[in-house]
């Protein structure tokens, strides 16, 4: 008989120690380390669309736009996680003594991927949920035109809708503004 393998489990401080000196980003999933993989170049148009819009709209604003370079905490899960966007109001929640860490986002954004789909509407969003700020979510697809959008209604209840027409106006509630779906898809071919 073959001995289980037993997986290392790492600390919280083990895993930024590691983080602050890695030229690749990793999530720690209470004690665990995995890798994150990179992007398509529709992945990224998506998101860095996305990006472009919320930072021009909330210029001068009372909030931070933020891409998939920030690391968010989540005390509750113990869970460190790069989102692919993230929207925070001032002031700006960092985790004690850490000057790289947020952890009060009002809207996440992540562009799905065929490894990452089911983890952003299940566990990641479970996650997300325990944010005390956390108002808004929404998941595009980078496969096709299909956005998801979720809005907290009141405490434990979230409202979804769904969108496949580019010529929708989406409106973000919790930061107060307006988005046509076409424009998160711009520069992306979706025959391919």
């Amino acid at each position: 008989m073959i001995p289980a393998v037993k997986k290392k489990i790492y600390t919280p401080e083990e895993y930024l120690e590691f983080e602050v000196t890695s030229s690749e980003r990793h999530e720690y999933d209470n004690g665990e380390i995995r890798l994150m993989t990179g992007g398509t170049p529709d992945h990224n148009d998506i998101a860095g669309n996305l990006y472009i819009l919320l930072k021009q709209a909330l210029r001068k604003k009372p909030y931070r736009v933020f891409n998939l370079e920030q690391r968010l905490w989540l005390p509750e899960r113990n869970l460190y996680t790069y989102p692919d966007l993230m929207v925070l109001e001032q002031p700006m929640q960092l985790q004690e003594g850490r000057t790289d860490t947020v952890m009060n986002p009002c809207f996440i954004a992540e562009v799905l991927s065929k490894s990452t789909k089911d983890y952003d509407r299940s566990d990641k969003f479970i996650a997300y949920r325990t944010i005390e700020t956390f108002q808004e979510y929404l998941l595009i697809d980078q496969y096709q035109i299909h956005v998801e959008h979720y809005v907290k209604q009141n405490a434990n209840q979230w409202l979804l809708s769904e969108y496949s027409d580019p010529e929708v106006t989406l409106n973000l509630n919790a930061i107060a503004l307006q988005l046509k779906i076409a424009d998160l898809y711009e520069d992306v071919d979706l025959e391919t």
